[in-house]
């Protein structure tokens, strides 16, 4: 009886929602997953979510916070402290005056499981004054001058975090309070809950493993928790038996509900044989795919078993490819297509990573069309994998005959400057359309050589979006373009210095990106090096110090250097490539720029024709130009 008391409860406060509007209650889209709750008795009873306009508000340690963001089935939240007025005339001149939402001290998270995330961390100690800092007055404000100091004082757990800048500019602010105050207020501080700290999350871990329903006695000061289960003799405090006139509506509510369960099981019963695989088969990669995109748009979905036969049980002499997140195997499908089978890796610790780069990938490729992307065919979402379907592209990575088994040091024969040059302007092309042609425009965040997949006849294709973003959010800078705030990911010695400062990405990173595959075209070299001087490690820093120095030809592919008639179009790619790498986003040129003095430098290299296959590639870069 006591399970069925808890179903009218919660039926009673679904209805009281729906007429009162009460379920309203951002940023939640639908009701909140555990431990976050805002009906009473559900959920954690530290953690009670208030709901209130236009942000809900949550309680740690005695601290209000208004909640900014929330990802849907996470335990990851954004935050920013309540405004609290100056409570003294003094405190009229600190910064809780000029911005509330700075607290007047430590942001302390301890004792609790929740934790700062390591990205908030990192933001907060790149950051500093510039030199020499402007300091308020210390003796009325003290908090106010140990955030000018170390901003990272802001937050007690992030105390000890500790950053290597790039530059002595990186995270350099002249007033470090109002940029304090413009980043809680806009961005928040992202926490995370860990239920590992939480002895109450343990306790409904169990009551959950027993087909129970986690909760806690409203009614009680101490809050104990309650395991609703079948055998459970606890009934609502509210009901006594000397109370006629609540039993005869509990009597009501009781006699509606059953109707209402009757009629849900008959309606369950008659839909279930229709939609019994779908219902089934449906996990939340699947249903999150679909709240952001209609079935019809997505690509086709794959069984784990058509995939694992495909790669033979994903036969380890079938890897064509490892990387950081997953694994690449050759397959061979039912229909006789030759596929790139891309396995994600889902060790706990890259779980959430993986399945965020697998749902950001199949959105992304399921919106473009180019013949210079790489095409998906198809995904799977299983608790055993997350599998995606590709073109494959059977001759290797443009890496692999600059600098592996393909280059003129392996087995392979080297890159013709022809061929290099069209390779170039295929990638521009590729950049040009995710940046001008699609809308919103997509920044790539991970053009390298590992990610150009080079055909047959030499024609290439951009792959791997799994860390693409879309200028959803775009806002307006001082150059006009747009961009997002997000902390810096990519590859090492490809990754735009400027938006690793300022935690801005925009389209010019990808052209940051470009340049130093351009470099690597011109060079023959590795974006990054360990066995380089220490200042020369980077590719861009090694070829950049070179040019400035007017000895550029020390560091031009030797393949390239014997042959005379190429060396100008070497130096108008290097030219080129100088300003993509340029410091400053402001100072490089757009991927619509760059396509134009591509291809002008082409046209001046058509004198070189290519022999053999490589023809085709001029043909087809003739007609994407047409």
């Amino acid at each position: 009886m006591s399970l069925l008391w808890v179903l009218i409860v919660c039926s009673v406060l679904a209805i009281s929602e729906i007429t009162t509007g009460s379920s309203s209650c951002p940023p939640f889209d639908s009701t909140p997953s555990f431990p976050f709750s805002s009906s009473p008795g559900c959920g954690h009873p530290s953690f009670q979510i208030k709901c209130s306009s236009p942000h809900s508000v949550i309680s740690i340690n005695n601290v209000s916070f208004d909640v900014l963001r929330y990802e849907p089935n996470s335990t990851s939240l954004t935050l920013t402290p309540q405004s609290t007025p100056p409570t003294t005339e003094s405190r009229k001149n600190c910064s809780a005056f000029h911005f509330p939402n700075i607290p007047t001290h430590s942001i302390n998270l301890s004792g609790s499981p929740f934790r700062i995330s390591d990205a908030s961390c990192s933001r907060l100690s790149l950051l500093r004054a510039c030199s020499p800092p402007n300091l308020p007055n210390c003796s009325h404000c003290p908090f106010d001058c140990k955030l000018v100091k170390n901003p990272a004082q802001l937050v007690h757990d992030c105390g000890g975090f500790t950053h290597q800048a790039l530059s002595s500019e990186q995270g350099c602010q002249p007033d470090v309070l109002e940029y304090l105050g413009r980043f809680l207020k806009e961005d928040g501080i992202q926490v995370e809950y860990d239920e590992d700290q939480d002895s109450y999350f343990k306790s409904c871990k169990a009551c959950q493993a027993e087909n129970g329903v986690c909760g806690f006695n409203s009614s009680d000061p101490t809050k104990f928790f309650l395991c609703f289960h079948s055998k459970s003799s606890f009934s609502p405090p509210w009901i006594h038996e000397n109370n006629l006139s609540h039993i005869a509506v509990l009597i009501s509510i009781f006699a509606l509900t059953c109707l209402l369960l009757g009629l849900s099981v008959g309606i369950a019963v008659f839909r279930s044989r229709k939609f019994k695989s779908s219902a089934t088969e449906e996990d939340p990669t699947t249903l999150f795919l679909h709240r952001h995109r209609s079935a019809s748009l997505l690509p086709p979905v794959f069984t784990y078993e058509e995939l694992e036969s495909s790669t033979n049980k994903f036969d380890p002499k079938r890897k064509i490819g490892d990387g950081g997140f997953g694994s690449v195997f050759l397959g061979q499908l039912l229909d006789s297509r030759i596929v790139a089978v891309k396995y994600l890796h889902t060790q706990h610790h890259t779980t959430a990573f993986s399945t965020k780069s697998f749902c950001n990938e199949i959105l992304i490729l399921s919106s473009i069309n180019h013949p210079n992307l790489v095409k998906l065919h198809g995904y799977c979402s299983d608790p055993r994998g997350l599998l995606l379907v590709y073109d494959y592209v059977p001759n290797g990575t443009l890496a692999d005959h600059l600098h592996g088994s393909k280059s003129l040091y392996g087995k392979g024969t080297s890159l013709t400057w022809q061929v290099r040059v069209d390779i170039a302007l295929q990638t521009a092309l590729a950049m040009e359309y995710l940046h001008f042609s699609v809308l919103p425009a997509i920044v790539h965040r991970d053009i390298t050589s590992t990610n150009i997949f080079v055909e047959k006849d030499m024609r290439i294709k951009v792959g791997d979006f799994g860390l693409s973003r879309l200028l959803t959010l775009a806002e307006t800078s001082s150059s006009g373009s747009g961009y997002v705030w997000t902390g810096p990911q990519g590859t090492p010695g490809y990754l735009d210095p400027d938006y690793h400062r300022s935690f801005r990405l925009t389209d010019k990173s990808d052209v940051y990106s470009f340049g130093v595959v351009l470099l690597e075209l011109i060079s023959g070299l590795k974006a990054v090096d360990q066995s380089r001087d220490k200042r020369e490690m980077a590719l861009a820093d090694l070829v950049v110090s070179k040019i400035q120095m007017g000895l550029l030809r020390q560091v031009v592919d030797p393949v390239l250097a014997v042959d005379e008639e190429s060396m100008d179009g070497v130096d108008a790619i290097a030219e080129l490539a100088f300003r993509c790498v340029a410091a400053d986003k402001d100072d490089r040129p757009d991927s619509k720029e760059i396509v134009e003095e591509l291809k002008r430098i082409r046209s001046r290299t058509r004198g070189c024709s290519l022999r053999g296959s490589n023809s085709n590639v001029s043909d087809v870069v003739q007609q994407q130009q047409s």
